[in-house]
């Protein structure tokens, strides 16, 4: 049985705004899946629906079996759901927050006690099992966060930009603890703006934009897809008058006619299958108009190059939440 099941999936607010448009997805059970997209692309939205919080306006989606629209308590009690907020009370103990989930979920009290060391012991919290969360840092109260809703065992779990925030060493213990859990068999909806933590997690990945999936597959065959290698130049001056003459040059030069060239912050970014061969003969056509190459590197494409020649813009990976503000603002969709 797939863990979700989405056709024609669309939800369009009260003003009219379509924040997804027929999506149609369907995840194995114990795949870890990623979902990506630009910032507005209809992420949250999606996911929103997935867990019950947001009705779509028409398709269909089923989790775990369960119709999202008919039976939503049944959905609700068979998955868990990790906000891009952390729901931690920090006048609670980590103890306390995990008894408090516990008792939600309708834990049964026999198992409770070992639920919560089992959980505390997952994620590395049992040495301050007892102290208030006020006192944890960002990385410990996401952490904690995993642990809460972990509390019932859910087969399925949804994560929402979870470390959105945390500073690399922090982002990569949670990597530990959602590979843990997902070895162990649970399903795991991952959405994320890090690239390098889809490429590093999921199975497979969607692209999302303007509320569409565009793109679907495992990281490596879409970075194939990218084609050949990436040549990234960097230039003295990085003006937007350069680079835009730059990234002219590279295409009017006839080199990469199978490749791509895109405008980057500080140059152009090249890819193509003769980006080795031909990349030389680029520095030195670059050199006949006047340019001046400060940075020369070839290398095996990414995800953000992947995201980049899908989306035609770069991931926004500077760790704010998700900016699709209609969905923060609008109410409830039902029907």
């Amino acid at each position: 049985m797939n863990a979700i099941e989405a056709t024609g999936v669309e939800l369009t607010y009260s003003d009219g705004t379509e924040a997804v448009r027929g999506v149609d997805l369907a995840i194995p059970e114990g795949e870890f899946f990623g979902f990506l997209g630009p910032n507005g692309a209809g992420k949250t939205t999606a996911i929103k629906t997935f867990t019950t919080l947001l009705y779509p306006t028409a398709g269909t989606v089923t989790v775990n079996g369960f119709d999202v629209v008919e039976d939503a308590q049944s959905v609700r009690e068979t998955i868990g759901y990790m906000a891009q907020e952390t729901s931690v009370d920090e006048e609670l103990t980590a103890r306390e927050n995990i008894k408090f989930a516990c008792e939600a979920y309708g834990v049964p009290r026999g198992e409770r006690a070992e639920r919560i060391d089992e959980l505390l012991d997952l994620v590395d919290l049992a040495d301050v099992a007892d102290k208030e969360a006020t006192e944890f840092s960002g990385g410990m109260k996401k952490r904690l966060d995993v642990a809460t809703a972990l509390v019932h065992e859910p087969p399925l779990v949804f994560l929402d930009e979870p470390t959105t925030g945390l500073d690399p060493k922090a982002r990569i213990r949670l990597w530990e603890y959602f590979r843990e859990i997902n070895e162990q068999g649970t399903t795991v909806f991952l959405t994320t703006q890090y690239l390098e933590e889809a490429d590093e997690l999921c199975d497979r990945l969607s692209v999302i934009q303007d509320g569409k999936i565009v793109a679907t597959d495992a990281p490596d065959t879409l970075k194939s897809e990218v084609g050949g290698d990436v040549l990234d130049i960097t230039i003295d001056d990085a003006s937007e008058e350069r680079r835009t003459h730059a990234a002219e040059v590279a295409r009017e030069s006839g080199l990469f006619a199978d490749g791509t060239v895109e405008i980057t912050d500080d140059g152009i970014s090249v890819a193509s299958e003769h980006a080795r061969s031909h990349g030389t003969d680029l520095l030195v056509a670059l050199r006949d108009a006047d340019f001046t190459v400060t940075g020369f590197d070839v290398r095996s494409p990414t995800l953000d190059d992947v995201f980049l020649a899908i989306t035609g813009e770069p991931a926004d990976e500077d760790g704010e939440p998700d900016a699709e503000v209609q969905e923060s603002a609008a109410p409830e969709v039902t029907r």
